[in-house]
């Protein structure tokens, strides 16, 4: 079991100077592990909407709630955004029986909906999977290769690893996209992330992933906006203050989890796009 101390102690630091903490993430990356730390999921504080009792629970979400005292869990969010203006009732009363953790996919409908009906209220704990520094730094080759989602890099071997990451990829794109309300063809944003696992540690520039898709700029980097909105793909921001050398006014690229790139490899060499990684620097890709 992968001790993640620093999360915890974040959360309950959350928890205990703001009425609602938000955890969001990428769908397995533990939010829910991380939240029975808290409240076992057999307690009446438990709510996960995608199991049908809870659902049934919250049919009326004010009678359900406001009796609760103490920590509340309201997990997969994200699929009721009506409960954001009951939780700014519920934390605005005086005294304040419950606090509320709720878990849910990183989506920018879900920060919109969640900043405009609990404005001052809310508290936002953005995590991804394990982290070097959590798993140290004998991990390394490990991690590099199975990335951070725990459900891969806890796999029984390399080959199990593989599998779920190649899964978790058809399965993000085929349904967690559509269900955000993203109409992107699966086919075309699963070339569009091979080209950025491509690009990884690169200076990007929407202009040649666009040539090469048949897309216009404009849809690239609103592609990339909804990836790094996801929490999968992390742009870093030039830095403009050094005059004395040449400006870089594009950002570089990254995917966050280095398994991902791995898998996106893989998808490349089954394209026979005659692409190998580069060794040397193992976030390029060679030609």
């Amino acid at each position: 079991m992968i001790n993640r101390t620093a999360i915890l102690n974040a959360i309950q630091a959350g928890l205990e100077r703001s009425r609602v903490v938000a955890l969001i993430g990428p769908r397995q990356c533990g939010k829910t592990t991380l939240a029975r730390k808290f409240v076992p999921v057999d307690s009446l504080n438990y709510f996960d909407l995608e199991d049908p009792t809870s659902l049934m629970r919250l049919e009326e979400p004010m009678t359900a709630l406001r009796g609760l005292s103490g920590i509340v869990v309201i997990d997969e969010i994200q699929r009721k955004p009506e409960l954001f203006p009951i939780l700014r009732v519920l934390s605005d009363r005086n005294p304040l029986p419950a606090k509320f953790l709720i878990l849910g996919s990183a989506s920018p409908d879900l920060i919109r909906d969640s900043s405009e009906s609990l404005a001052g209220r809310i508290e936002t704990i953005a995590i991804s999977g394990f982290s070097l520094a959590e798993l140290g730094a004998g991990a390394q080759t490990q991690h590099w290769l199975r990335g951070g989602f725990p459900l891969s890099y806890l796999a029984e071997s390399d080959q199990h690893s593989l599998i779920w990451r190649k899964n978790f990829v058809q399965t993000f794109l085929e349904r967690d996209l559509p269900q955000l309300g993203v109409r992107i063809p699966s086919t075309t944003m699963l070339r569009f992330w091979i080209m950025i696992a491509h690009y990884h540690g690169q200076i990007w520039k929407a202009s040649e992933p666009a040539r090469s898709l048949g897309l216009s700029e404009p849809t690239i980097r609103r592609y990339i906006d909804l990836l790094e909105g996801l929490f999968l793909v992390r742009l870093l921001q030039p830095w403009h203050t050094n005059i004395k050398k040449r400006q870089v006014k594009s950002p570089k690229v990254y995917v966050r989890d280095p398994g991902c790139s791995t898998t996106c490899w893989g998808f490349l060499l089954k394209l026979n796009l005659k692409r190998t990684p580069n060794l040397a620097h193992p976030g390029k890709v060679m030609l």
